[in-house]
């Protein structure tokens, strides 16, 4: 028995991004976006330090222009890659599989109500947890609920920074292309039949 960590965004949902929209909205370029978000508390609202509103509220502060709606929920509209979730049931008739993503408040109520999370045995979310990928606590904390080793545990994530600090802490990890990709290394490892 193996436990499989799952990233969501870029891996089990596409189209997450939600940056481009937002920029658009405010008129600002994203390296303008992303340096006010940094300001406002971007890593605090990822790991629950504070709240949504208390980041837009800190971002009209520092940016001078009066944001009244949660941006982050308002342009948010995932859309669930099938290949990936058929990949995950299939893992489920013999292994635990988890959700491990680095998420807001406002990203993981849209999950929740459009159910991408049902697959999963259970969901390990940055914002709930109080750490962020690719802090390395993140994983430990994951490891030390699940009871495992990290030999026991195979990680799939589409951003090479976390793949890259999972694997130093001996976890099996593989970067996220594509499900068809994903679905060969699997059964590489003899973990999937043959597609």
């Amino acid at each position: 028995m193996r436990l499989f960590m799952f990233d969501v965004g870029g891996v089990v949902c596409e189209n997450t991004s939600v940056a481009p929209m937002i920029c658009e909205h405010l008129g600002i370029s994203r390296s303008e976006f992303l340096n006010i978000a940094n300001q406002s508390g971007l890593k605090e609202i990822q790991t629950g330090a504070i709240t949504v509103e208390k980041f837009w509220a800190e971002f009209s502060r520092i940016s001078g222009i009066f944001v009244v709606e949660d941006l982050w929920a308002k342009y948010f509209h995932p859309t669930l890659n099938t290949q990936t979730v058929q990949i995950i049931n299939h893992l489920k008739k013999t292994h635990r599989v988890v959700a491990a993503t680095n998420t807001i408040e406002s990203h993981y109520r849209v999950h929740l109500a459009r159910g991408d999370y049902r697959f999963f045995d259970k969901v390990y979310a940055s914002h709930l947890i109080g750490y962020m990928k690719p802090d390395p606590q993140f994983y430990i904390h994951i490891l030390r609920q699940e009871e495992v080793t990290p030999t026991q545990v195979v990680f799939v994530d589409d951003t090479k920074e976390n793949v890259e600090a999972a694997s130093n802490l001996g976890i099996q990890s593989i970067l996220f292309t594509n499900a068809q990709e994903l679905w060969q290394k699997l059964f590489d490892l003899q973990l999937l039949p043959k597609i």
